[in-house]
C-alpha cells in the first residue's frame, strides 16, 4: 500500500489474552484515525520488550487501514482469481531487509530515499520497532538547483540526527550499530557526508554481502538494489517476520 492510505500507531501492549488484543487496540484507535474502525482492517506487530526499563510497558504497532483502501488494492487480484495472504506495507518491506544487516544483539537505523521520499527505520531482532516518513527525496537531492540540494541534505541531516536522538531516548535499551543509506536514483557521497555529522556509523547499502542473485545478476548492483528495495523486501516475507493487513 501506498504511504497516506495506512496508519501506523504505537501504543501500549492491552492487559487482555492475545486472542483479544486486536479487537482492543481496534477500539483504542479510535480517537486517532479519521475512518470507521469497526470496518477497519487491523493487525498488530509485536516491539520486542527484552531489557526494557522495569515499570515501563510493552509496546505495539498498530497497522490499519479503512476496509475500502484495502479492497481497492485487492479487486485487481480476485479479478484474476488469486488469492492474497495479506496487504503489506512499505515499512514491513523494509524491515526485512534491514533484518539481514543487523549485526547481532544490536539495532540497525535503515535510511532509504527515493525520488517519493524518504524513510528511516529502526530494527531489532528483525523486528519493526519504530518509523519516520519525511518529503526529502533524491530529486531534490540530485538537482540543478545548488541551494536547494544544500538545504534538503541540511534537513536530512538534521532529521536523522533527531531521530537517532529520540530513538535513543525511546529505546536506550537497543544500542543501535549503525545506519544503513540506500538511494535511488544515487546520491553520490551520501552516506559519507551524514556520517560526519552523527555519531553512528553510516555505511551504503549492499545486499550482496548479505544475498545472492543466481538468477539476476544485474541485482549485484547496489543501485539496481535501491531501485528494487521494496520488492526485494516483500520477496522475503515470511510468517515468522508476518505483519501486513489481513
Amino acid at each position: 500500500m501506498d504511504a497516506g492510505e495506512y496508519n501506523i500507531t504505537q501504543l501500549d501492549a492491552p492487559q487482555v489474552p492475545k486472542a483479544e488484543r486486536k479487537e482492543a487496540l481496534r477500539w483504542a484507535l479510535k480517537e486517532t484515525v479519521s475512518y470507521p474502525v469497526d470496518t477497519a482492517c487491523v493487525d498488530v506487530l509485536d516491539i520486542p520488550n527484552e531489557g526494557l526499563p522495569p515499570g515501563r510497558s510493552a509496546g505495539v504497532l498498530v497497522v490499519s487501514a479503512p476496509e475500502q483502501a484495502v479492497r481497492a488494492q485487492v479487486a485487481a487480484f480476485e479479478e484474476a482469481k488469486i488469492v492474497l495472504d495479506a496487504v503489506d506495507i512499505p515499512e514491513l518491506a523494509q524491515r526485512n531487509v534491514a533484518a539481514l544487516l543487523e549485526d547481532e544483539n544490536r539495532g540497525l537505523a535503515f535510511l532509504f530515499i527515493d525520488e517519493s521520499g524518504m524513510m528511516l527505520t529502526l530494527t531489532f531482532h528483525g523486528e519493526l520497532i519504530a518509523v519516520r516518513r519525511g518529503e526529502m527525496n533524491s530529486r531534490q537531492l540530485n538537482g540543478d538547483d545548488e541551494d536547494q540540494r544544500k538545504r534538503v541534505k541540511e534537513r536530512l541531516v538534521l532529521e536523522l540526527q533527531r531521530s537517532l536522538d529520540n530513538f535513543d531516548r525511546q529505546y536506550s535499551h537497543i544500542p543501535i550499530s549503525k545506519v544503513v543509506v540506500a538511494s535511488y536514483p544515487l546520491v553520490v557521497n551520501l552516506a559519507t557526508e551524514l556520517g560526519q555529522n552523527t555519531y553512528v556509523s553510516v555505511q551504503e547499502m549492499d545486499l550482496s554481502k548479505v544475498m545472492d542473485f543466481p538468477a539476476i545478476p544485474e541485482l549485484k548492483d547496489p543501485q539496481c538494489q535501491a531501485k528494487n528495495l521494496l520488492v526485494i523486501g516483500a520477496a522475503l516475507r515470511t510468517q515468522s517476520s508476518a505483519g501486513g493487513l489481513p
